[in-house]
């Protein structure tokens, strides 16, 4: 009996192990695959091209809209030091005219009258050092007044020249949302998008630079999704979406030759709960509308380059534009899955 057992033991055991290699197997064709071949069809079908357009102007829109900000925060800051200094002269200007009015009411006191109507030499020193500080103060006071209206006219040139670091950067933000709009018509899209966004709330802002800009990352975090990294903002981003309940089947980080999923920053949100399906609908639909909506309106908050959902594209500086049909299948179009890039 002892003999007979331990195979038909054996063969139980062996056959446990088959089954569950097979079923290994299926789960990654099910759900890793997808990924791969979403890849390979982002990247078979001429995508390469927009995103290089569209990572050079995220750069530039970025680059500039952080200048344009940190301008205006000097702008404020000289304007409220100006109206300090006007303030400051202002007062100076009606002191001066009381002490300019009342020596043309009076006479201005010499020290030569007041020598001579002081009846003796203790009076003539007392008379003669009120009007050395009189003098004294009449001459800090103009003193004064020049120096406040030096300082005003650098004030107002320093305005100036915050005006026109705007104005080149506001050249820069327009020059960005042109090279878009000029990739997007390239393939066949460009036109202003329909989606209607849903209202989201305010997540945690990704960390910045004092001067207000992103500091520069590299695939440095494990993906949660996969087996490869993420950059701290991009893992930043992905948590987030999470905390406010975006927790369906993600891929983020993929091998590849161009976009941001090699190098840790973007993720592929499903809207199925399980994987890459077909088009999206109903409730699956919804879904990937409120987190598209997230991700834009966070977009600031994240560091967002752009988001493409349902054969559209929202970048920074254009809204949404329609994306064109890449090639009819739902990972193509962009019509199962919510795709995040980060700078």
């Amino acid at each position: 009996m002892l003999t007979t057992a331990l195979p038909r033991r054996g063969v139980a055991l062996f056959v446990a192990a088959l089954l569950s290699t097979v079923l290994s197997t299926l789960l990654l064709v099910l759900f890793g695959l997808p990924g791969q071949a979403l890849a390979q069809e982002e990247e078979d079908n001429g995508t390469q091209s927009l995103r290089e357009a569209l990572d050079e102007a995220a750069e530039k829109y970025e680059a500039a809209r952080v200048e344009l900000e940190e301008s205006e925060k000097r702008e404020l800051r000289l304007q409220v030091q100006l109206e300090e200094l006007e303030a400051e002269r202002d007062d100076l200007v009606q002191e001066i005219q009381v002490v300019a009015a009342a020596a043309y009411r009076t006479g201005r006191v010499g020290t030569v009258s007041a020598l001579i109507n002081a009846s003796s030499p203790s009076t003539f020193l007392e008379r003669a050092a009120a009007v050395d500080m009189i003098a004294k103060r009449d001459a800090e006071a103009l003193k004064r007044f020049d120096e406040l209206s030096a300082e005003i006219e650098a004030q107002q040139a320093q305005i100036a020249e915050e005006i026109a670091i705007q104005e080149a950067e506001v050249e820069e933000l327009e020059d960005a949302k042109n090279q878009v709009e000029e990739a997007l018509q390239a393939i066949g899209g460009g036109a202003t998008g329909d989606f209607e966004p849903f209202e989201s709330p305010d997540a945690e802002p990704a960390p910045r630079n004092a001067d207000g800009s992103l500091p520069s990352e590299s695939c440095t975090e494990d993906d949660p999704t996969t087996t490869g990294c993420l950059t701290p903002r991009m893992l930043h981003a992905w948590n987030e979406a999470q905390i406010f309940g975006f927790t369906r089947f993600s891929s983020c980080y993929r091998a590849g030759t161009f976009g941001e999923h090699p190098i840790g920053a973007a993720c592929d949100h499903a809207c199925s709960p399980n994987g890459f399906g077909g088009v999206a609908s109903g409730n699956d639909k919804e879904y990937c509308d409120r987190l598209a909506s997230f991700y834009v309106h966070n977009a600031t908050a994240f560091g967002v380059k752009y988001v493409i959902w349902f054969r559209q594209i929202w970048f920074p500086g254009t809204g949404w534009r329609a994306y064109g049909q890449v090639d009819g299948t739902p990972s193509g179009d962009h019509t199962n899955h919510v795709h995040i890039s980060v700078l």
